[in-house]
């Protein structure tokens, strides 16, 4: 896992959340939850979701279909399996017309972030949300993905520890670009 940069912020309680941007696997992570790039029917197929199954085990699919289908924008948690997490978050980023958009990714990144809360954690992992099947285009996610943890963060919110984890250049270098933007 190679860390590239990290960034702090100050929540409105005094507290601080670091937003972090990796390139390598998500799925070997241990954070308290990864975040999953889901359709709304909570189906497991190629790309990050692929790899959470493969790496997790096939409850996790299991577990996400039952809560399914939920509305796009939406996010549900289930265990992780045989990962190292605790907790994986199927962000709905797309409906079945495998189609994203700015709101979309927007709403998935927030109430990701809102299922992190519920559950009590101190760190999460995204990957880019919507960018694979989705495709949306990378700069463009990461602005919004990026900025919307900055001003989730900026509230009162129990995360320590907010990750961008990217497995190709293309995609680190565009998020590490971004970040090192809105921190100017």
């Amino acid at each position: 896992m190679r860390v590239g940069i990290v960034r702090a912020l100050w929540t409105e309680r005094g507290a601080m959340v670091k937003i972090e941007v990796h390139r390598g696997d998500i799925t070997q992570l241990d954070l308290d939850a990864l975040v999953n790039a889901a359709n709304n029917r909570l189906w497991m197929g190629g790309g990050v979701a692929g790899a959470i199954k493969r790496a997790g085990g096939q409850e996790i699919e299991a577990e996400a279909v039952k809560q399914g289908p939920v509305p796009v924008g939406e996010a549900v948690a289930t265990g992780a399996g045989e990962l190292k997490a605790k907790y994986i978050i199927h962000a709905a980023v797309m409906g079945q017309d495998l189609k994203t958009d700015a709101d979309k990714i927007r709403q998935a990144t927030r109430s990701s972030l809102l299922r992190g809360d519920e559950l009590g954690i101190k760190s999460i992992a995204f990957p880019a949300l919507g960018t694979g099947v989705g495709g949306f285009p990378l700069g463009e996610c990461a602005g919004i993905m990026i900025g919307e943890v900055r001003r989730y963060s900026a509230g009162k919110t129990g995360l320590e520890k907010v990750v961008f984890v990217l497995f190709d250049q293309t995609a680190y270098q565009a998020f590490r670009q971004e970040l090192e933007a809105q921190s100017d």
